[in-house]
């Protein structure tokens, strides 16, 4: 069973998205409850779609608070990929109420937030339940924006590589170009693929 760290008014924060060439990154801050459990809560990306989806709901119907911020591609090419997780990480702990006491950060980078303590922990999304529950919400959040924006651009397979960089999504950009939820600072396609005049 994942522990808490501190105390029941721990925000655990974490984000989904951060290598993708395309759609926002997604940032999520859970307050858990004194005593929660569950055996499936673990890293998301150690989960079946099947398991996040389940205590996603869990998660928003028992936590003491939740927020879930989205940055979009614009604001992830103005700002650079860490300070946009980062920035959605804040901006996910402040909207959590009740305030928490100290914020367990999933990572080894944070910004200080004025009046707000925290910790950073590598590979906190598999150590503790409040980070693991954040990149549960951070995940499905993401993935459920992803496959609505496959349904206006169905060419890129956003409902199966939710924008990462996979050989179908690259050859799409290749043959396609890039579109308005691409990140224009990200290297869309390696050297050797791209094509003459493409953006």
């Amino acid at each position: 069973m994942l522990p808490f760290y501190t105390t029941h008014l721990e925000a655990g924060l974490d984000e989904a998205g951060r290598g993708c060439l395309a759609g926002p990154v997604v940032a999520a801050a859970v307050i858990l409850p004194e005593g929660f459990s569950n055996p499936l809560l673990n890293d998301s990306k150690q989960m079946s779609e099947k398991n996040r989806n389940i205590l996603r709901e869990i998660i928003e119907n028992e936590a003491l608070s939740w927020s879930v911020q989205f940055l979009s591609p614009l604001e992830i090419d103005e700002l650079n990929i860490l300070r946009a997780s980062i920035t959605g990480m804040q901006r996910a702990a402040m909207q959590l109420n009740p305030r928490p006491l100290h914020l367990l950060v999933d990572g080894n980078r944070f910004y200080k937030l004025e009046n707000f303590n925290h910790t950073c922990m590598i590979k906190g999304d598999a150590r503790f339940m409040n980070i693991a529950a954040a990149s549960v919400l951070a995940k499905t959040h993401r993935d459920e924006h992803m496959c609505l924006l496959h349904e206006q651009f169905p060419v890129y397979g956003w409902n199966k590589n939710m924008g990462y960089p996979t050989k179908a999504h690259r050859e799409a950009i290749r043959l396609h170009g890039s579109c308005e939820h691409h990140r224009m600072t990200f290297a869309l396609l390696p050297k050797q693929l791209k094509m003459d005049g493409f953006d």
